[in-house]
Parts: C-alpha cells; sequence; structure tokens
C-alpha cells in the first residue's frame, strides 16, 4: 500500500510540475521597431490609415523592398504609432505612410539603432523625418534578474521534492 501512495504522490508532484497552458516553441526575443509620431503640421492633427516599413541593404534604399510578413514578423500601426518585429532587419529602412489628410508621405532613409530601436517620426508637410532615441539601458540586461531568480526558484523546488521523496522511501523502508 505504501508503494502505491508514493506513486500517486510523485503523479502529483510530477502534474504540479507540467505547465498549465500549451508550450510554444520559438527562436528566442526578436529585434523590434517603435515609431512614435510627432506633429508638425499647419492644417492640423492628422491620423495614419496605413504604413510601409522598407528594407534596404543599400545605403541609397535602391533595393528596398517591404518588410514581408511572416509568422510574428511584421510592421504594423495604429492611428498614431507603428511598430515592427522582425527575425532580423536589414541595416537601412525607410518608411512610408499614408495619413488621414490623404497625403502618403516618405521618410528620410534611416539606419537600424539597436536590437529594441525607439524612433520618433516628424510628419512634415510633404514627408517624414526620422530620428532615432538614444536609449542609456540596453535592451538585453531586462529579464536577467528574473531569469536568475526563476531558475534559483526552480532549483529550490526540485531539491525540495527529491529530498521528500528521499525521506518518504527511508520512512517506508523502516516500516
Amino acid at each position: 500500500m505504501t508503494k502505491f501512495r508514493l506513486l500517486v504522490l510523485l503523479l502529483f508532484v510530477a502534474q504540479a510540475l507540467l505547465p498549465a497552458q500549451v508550450a510554444l516553441a520559438d527562436t528566442g526575443p526578436k529585434p523590434t521597431m517603435e515609431f512614435t509620431f510627432k506633429q508638425s503640421l499647419p492644417s492640423g492633427p492628422v491620423t495614419i490609415t496605413s504604413g510601409i516599413l522598407y528594407e534596404c541593404d543599400q545605403a541609397d534604399c535602391s533595393d528596398a523592398a517591404p518588410l514581408p510578413q511572416l509568422g510574428p514578423q511584421g510592421f504594423h500601426c495604429d492611428i498614431l504609432d507603428c511598430r515592427a518585429l522582425a527575425y532580423g532587419f536589414s541595416d537601412y529602412h525607410q518608411l512610408e505612410i499614408q495619413f488621414s489628410d490623404g497625403v502618403t508621405r516618405r521618410s528620410n532613409i534611416f539606419k537600424t539603432a539597436g536590437f529594441d530601436s525607439k524612433y520618433t517620426v516628424t510628419i512634415q508637410p510633404n514627408d517624414l523625418q526620422v530620428e532615432a532615441q538614444f536609449n542609456l539601458v540596453p535592451s538585453f540586461s531586462f529579464g536577467v534578474v528574473e531569469i536568475v531568480l526563476v531558475s534559483l526558484c526552480a532549483l529550490i523546488v526540485i531539491a525540495l521534492i527529491i529530498g521528500a521523496i528521499v525521506f518518504f522511501v527511508r520512512r517506508s523502508r523502516r516500516q
């Protein structure tokens, strides 16, 4: 009967360690870009209706191609801002945004500013001016402390489980 109890206990412990939701495989963090728009139009504020992020390998963007939508990769805009996520960005980029005033404006050519790039886009009457925002804290440093703490907690839980199993096995042998 004690072996049956031990088996039931092990099944409960194993079930508690399994994830409560479906786990999905992924290749890890992906580079992102965030675009915040600043308006300097004499005609008044406009909203974004659609947009394209062009990727370029050449500095003059003569080889410009839209960032393809592949799974999580893509370029998306709300009415006031845009964001991009990719498996990897090219070195150079150019924005083409259509606004509620019916005008499609194209930006200057800009370089990738980092893994999690942030840009300020100034809306001008005929074009867009993209400038990288300086970030003092590198994005890769976020999450390291959390990962270490979770790993440490997992090790403690595993040690407690192994200790409980050893305790119950020795206890059952003494009886």
